[in-house]
């Protein structure tokens, strides 16, 4: 497979479209969650419209492109799909409680806790800085959470929650890159995905209302659009280079969050996210050093 050529403009676009993207998700989520479309909906079945829909247009998409498919590695798929599924389950559970800029903030440690894991998982070692970003990162997600018993959100528990699983997802993907290629683990992750949510969907299932199909598609679009759009931009260049860029998608949470429900982000919300986006640049800044002393 012939790699992409190198693009740093072109990759900032398409990681701003995919942050612009990946918030819609949680918006419209948001507004599953609640009665802005009619009787709300379980997570799970939120969740099962997600992979469904995905699964619709990655379906397609190989049927156009026709990719050379490769064996699988089962194990790794079923791990990172079993990840994924009960990760975006409990995001898409706390964003019917929570402001969006705040669950999409917890989100952001994700990488964090991919790293502590990678330590026995992986064998990896961690140094000082690394120790240093994630200190940093897990203080702002203790400022969101709110600790004190007049402001101390529980549902900002699930965002946490969801992001300690996706971290256990990132080891899996990390395993699979190199051996496959991406559409193939996208074709492969929502196929088992969707059955999962599937199986789950059957205790709590609701007919939803037409406005609520049509929010279900469009998570399930959004969603297929926006890895396509993460995928290509991480091929076109360094992921020093990417990461930060990622951080705009807290940008359009808050925004569509008063755009659409008028939640302005209190000062709590704006030190939390601000505090854990500073522990994810000291992680970029860091990564990108040693690179650049690795390739000299």
């Amino acid at each position: 497979m012939t790699p992409a050529r190198q693009n740093p403009p072109l990759a900032a676009l398409l990681i701003i479209a995919a942050s612009a993207l990946l918030a819609g998700t949680t918006l419209l989520a948001k507004a599953l969650g609640t009665d802005e479309l009619g009787p709300a909906l379980h997570p799970m079945q939120i969740s099962h419209g997600r992979f469904m829909f995905a699964f619709m247009v990655i379906v397609s998409a190989v049927g156009i492109l026709r990719p050379r498919l490769s064996r699988p590695h089962w194990g790794l798929h079923i791990g990172r799909t079993s990840f994924g599924w009960v990760g975006i389950t409990l995001m898409f559970a706390s964003v019917a409680f929570i402001p969006l800029a705040d669950a999409t903030a917890i989100s952001f440690l994700n990488p964090v806790f991919a790293m502590i894991l990678a330590i026995p998982l992986l064998r990896e070692t961690i140094g000082p800085w690394r120790w240093l970003a994630a200190a940093v990162a897990l203080a702002g997600a203790l400022i969101l959470l709110r600790p004190t018993p007049d402001s101390f959100q529980p549902a900002a528990l699930l965002a946490l929650t969801a992001a300690v699983v996706i971290g256990m997802e990132l080891i899996f993907i990390k395993k699979l890159s190199g051996r496959e290629i991406p559409i193939q683990i996208l074709l492969i992750n929502n196929a088992m995905g969707l059955t999962i949510a599937s199986v789950a969907v059957s205790f709590v299932f609701q007919m939803p209302t037409s406005q609520q199909w049509a929010a279900l598609a469009g998570i399930g679009v959004l969603m297929a659009c926006a890895q396509a759009c993460f995928v290509n931009g991480m091929a076109r260049a360094d992921a020093s280079f990417v990461a930060p860029i990622s951080y705009v998608t807290l940008i359009f949470a808050a925004f569509y969050d008063f755009a659409i429900f008028r939640v302005v982000p209190d000062w709590i919300s704006t030190l939390g996210a601000t505090i854990i986006l500073t522990g994810g640049l000291i992680l970029v800044w860091r990564e990108g050093r040693q690179r650049q002393a690795l390739s000299r």
